[in-house]
């Protein structure tokens, strides 16, 4: 078949079984061929043997044969059948017999077997012919009286059925044995390496360990480790290595719960004195005596930063909740209304900006955590008014397909840059450096858009960003069901006459 390539076994013990298979294998063929050649070259030599005890006697009577139709002179007594006598003269064959029976008869030879048996050496020696009519032969040359050269011969034939019978046994005899071999190798290589496939088996389970996030329960270790062995030795590696993952896992699931219970604990309790301040700021800005410039200026910082702070609070507490595992509300919530909500309000307050909106007919209903979803909604349309100057045209498409819903908010603006880019949605990562700041007197607090990653996951759900200059996309994917029972509330209908905000 065109393009067929054998392609070894992948797996270590199907390899290791087939070499030790393929190196058996060439050892019986290679004893097997040398017995065969063994006993070619023992036979043959007893064959000349033969030739050599027979003195040439009947080759002899051929050449004192009195009249062309005495067929019976020849002397064939103590000639084995298959003897083969011939008379050489000038280089013809004055005659040639072979002993059979019935005593002898004449050979009919070609002119191919006249050169072949003219071109055998007189020196006494073994060597094998071919003759057409007799098949494969041994000969002996000798000169004769009257300046001829006698031939005598034996058949090959008994030599060569006695050594393909051998190569017969032999094929079958080492045939049986690699499949015996082969069947016993499979179990001992699979015993063998039964370690190893614990140890493969653990490392599988630990690439499959969510490691990055979470407490983490790591497998049991490898057993029965014996390390005077090179797949002991490994198995001690691996359940060090696992050893010492474990407790770097453990000990960072141990800060990250002791950072998270204090990024909450902190931020509960800054909620009370930061709305005090605030409180108090705003009491003094509504004095109705005389307040100088300057003190009403401090005051209204003080306000600002009071209010920049308390919404701080309020982020970093909501990630604490998030991180613990807290469940958001699920109930059936209209995204197509939470959308037209919080684009009417940024339209509100940044009319420069060329706003798009792209809605489905039906309303695209979730389930989770309305206000969430609406903080989400506004995060990422707020980064877009804020990261970028006014004229830039901002696209929002929502979309449904009936297993998700898909929010999508492009912008023509300069972009976010490329090293700032993979690090989008950590916590106080800001991307003013790249993209303009107008954030006015409260400025970024570097948790929006990581709020939208914690939400849209507690939510089963992803958010992504692809940036260059001249285009940002924000893309939210959030499950579309299953929805909680009745009772929880009905999935609000879409309000009729809503347009979206002008372009």
């Amino acid at each position: 078949m065109t393009g067929f390539r054998l392609r070894p076994p992948r797996s270590l013990p199907a390899r290791l079984t087939a070499g030790l298979i393929v190196l058996l294998g060439l050892a019986c063929a290679a004893v097997g061929t040398i017995t065969a050649l063994a006993l070619h070259g023992f036979l043959v030599g007893r064959v000349d043997q033969q030739l050599t005890a027979s003195g040439g006697r009947f080759a002899a009577s051929l050449e004192h044969e009195a009249s062309p139709d005495a067929d019976n002179l020849p002397d064939t007594r103590g000639q084995s059948p298959g003897t083969l006598g011939a008379r050489v003269l000038d280089g013809e064959v004055t005659r040639a017999a072979v002993v059979n029976d019935a005593g002898q008869r004449s050979v009919p030879l070609s002119r191919t077997d006249v050169h072949t048996l003219g071109s055998v050496r007189p020196d006494a020696k073994g060597h094998t012919v071919r003759l057409s009519a007799v098949g494969r032969y041994r000969v002996v040359a000798a000169p004769g009286d009257d300046g001829d050269v006698l031939i005598t011969g034996l058949p090959l034939h008994p030599v060569e059925e006695t050594v393909h019978r051998l190569e017969a046994v032999e094929s079958l005899v080492f045939g049986a044995a690699l499949v015996t071999a082969g069947c016993a190798a499979a179990l001992w290589v699979r015993y063998s390496l039964r370690p190893l496939e614990q140890v493969a088996r653990t490392a599988t389970e630990v690439t499959r360990l969510p490691l990055a996030t979470g407490e983490v329960a790591m497998p049991d270790p490898v057993p029965h480790a014996d390390p005077d062995t090179e797949v002991g030795r490994v198995a001690t590696a691996l359940n060090h290595m696992i050893g010492h993952v474990g407790d770097a896992l453990s000990r960072r699931h141990t800060s990250e719960e002791r950072l998270r219970g204090f990024a909450a604990d902190a931020s509960h309790e800054l909620r009370t004195p930061v709305a005090t301040v605030r409180a108090h700021a705003e009491m003094a800005l509504r004095h109705p005596g005389p307040v100088p410039d300057e003190v009403r200026h401090a005051l209204r910082r003080v306000a600002a930063e009071s209010h920049r702070m308390s919404a701080l609070v309020d982020d970093l507490l909501l990630l604490a909740r998030l991180d613990a595992g807290r469940p958001l509300d699920r109930q059936p919530v209209d995204l197509t209304r939470v959308v037209l909500d919080v684009l009417d309000d940024v339209h509100a307050l940044s009319p420069g900006h060329r706003w798009e909106l792209d809605l489905p007919e039906d309303p695209v209903v979730v389930p989770g955590d309305h206000h969430r979803l609406h903080q989400v909604v506004a995060n990422l349309l707020t980064n877009a008014r804020l990261h970028t100057p006014p004229g830039t045209h901002v696209a929002v498409a929502l979309s449904a397909d009936g297993r998700r819903a898909e929010l999508t908010v492009t912008d023509d603006g300069p972009g976010i840059p490329r090293e700032l880019l993979p690090d989008a949605f950590r916590r106080f990562s800001r991307g003013d450096t790249g993209r303009s700041r107008h954030t006015g007197s409260t400025g970024s607090t570097g948790l929006g858009l990581a709020i939208v990653e914690a939400v849209s996951h507690a939510h089963g759900g992803t958010v992504t960003v692809e940036s260059r200059p001249g285009r940002t996309r924000f893309r939210l994917l959030l499950p579309a069901g299953p929805f909680p029972s009745p009772g929880g509330g009905g999935a609000p209908a879409r309000p009729g006459g809503v347009r979206p905000p002008g372009h």
